[in-house]
């Protein structure tokens, strides 16, 4: 089986899972929720498209979101991605062995390089917090160097 090369990232649902979300996240082979989902239906409706690769948020409080992790691995081909909700409870070095961290929290999309590590905060693709855009990103493998693309939804 070939390793997935279109991962989609999203975070920070909260119980709302957009249509617009969902149709920019067809084509993956992949998605990673960085935690705070809201609501297990959020999960299965992402599986449809996907495997998926989820971590609970600060507002995954619920019975359910107990089994979520705290962290997770995933891994695409030669690629592992570590994905937490806050990126402030980073508990390792990444470039220890993973090129990519995947997290939510902010609501602000972000893609930042240090020590050959990429950060990425997929936004929030749920309810429109402040005036920030509602976000959901792409990671395409498949070219060197990997790209990151941001798409804002249309709401």
């Amino acid at each position: 089986m070939r390793a997935p090369i279109r991962i989609g990232l999203i975070s920070d649902t909260h119980g709302l899972l957009r249509p617009q979300a969902l149709r920019e996240l067809v084509g993956s082979e992949l998605i990673i929720h960085a935690g705070d989902v809201g609501s297990p239906e959020i999960l299965d409706r992402l599986g449809e498209i996907a495997p998926v690769v989820a971590v609970r948020g600060n507002v995954d409080e619920a019975p359910w979101a107990s089994k979520l992790p705290l962290t997770a691995v995933a891994e695409a081909g030669d690629f592992k991605l570590y994905v937490l909700h806050d990126l402030k409870q980073l508990d390792l070095n990444p470039a220890a062995g993973f090129p990519f961290v995947i997290s939510g929290h902010t609501h602000q999309f972000a893609h930042t390089q240090r020590n050959g590590v990429s950060f990425i905060n997929p936004g929030s693709a749920g309810p429109r917090r402040f005036h920030l855009p509602v976000t959901v990103a792409r990671i395409h493998l498949g070219v060197q160097p990997p790209r990151v693309d941001f798409v804002e939804l249309a709401v």
